[in-house]
């Protein structure tokens, strides 16, 4: 998944989230191909192991939809974490200082969960959900690939400690 890197960060709401653009590379010809929704990404995410991405109708010759480079900051989610219940939304932030993504999942009511803790919490206070378990929810956060970081963040970073910074 790729997202469209600010060069000033600006500050989060749940109606800004970080990802900008979908995307799974083929398996055959690794290019990059943009997924239209969350849903349909999360769908694929969810049995990638058993059933790996190949691009649709042989179009493994066409282009790639997205090159992987630096003009955005690239996040790549694990593998096979489970889709997000129906109702529910998942969404991914990036920090300002740009060392990894947090994840929240919205309620059908719109209330913020931050982890397993919060799910349970919400889930034993709405018995009506009892088809939804904890276990459908991941709190995994995506890795923020380095090499895709704005050197500006890098520059702003370096004065932490274990933080390098480079020029590109």
């Amino acid at each position: 998944m790729a997202k469209d890197s600010p060069k000033t960060p600006k500050s989060r709401s749940a109606t800004n989230p970080s990802v900008g653009v979908w995307a799974v590379q083929c398996e055959k010809c690794l290019k990059w191909r943009r997924i239209a929704t969350q849903e349909q990404f999360e769908d694929i995410r969810s049995r990638f192991t058993e059933e790996p991405f190949n691009c649709p109708n042989g179009t493994c010759d066409d282009p790639a939809d997205i090159e992987y480079d630096a003009s955005r900051t690239w996040a790549i989610d694990k593998p096979n974490l489970p889709k997000t219940p129906s109702g529910f939304k998942r969404e991914l932030y990036l920090r300002r200082d740009y060392s990894k993504m947090d994840t929240y999942y919205f309620t059908p009511l719109g209330k913020k969960l931050r982890s397993v803790t919060d799910v349970t919490t919400f889930l034993e206070q709405n018995p009506q959900l009892s088809d939804v378990k904890p276990s459908d929810f991941s709190f995994t956060s995506p890795k923020v690939m380095d090499d895709t970081i704005p050197s500006t963040a890098l520059l702003a970073n370096s004065h932490k400690k274990g933080v390098a910074s480079s020029t590109k």
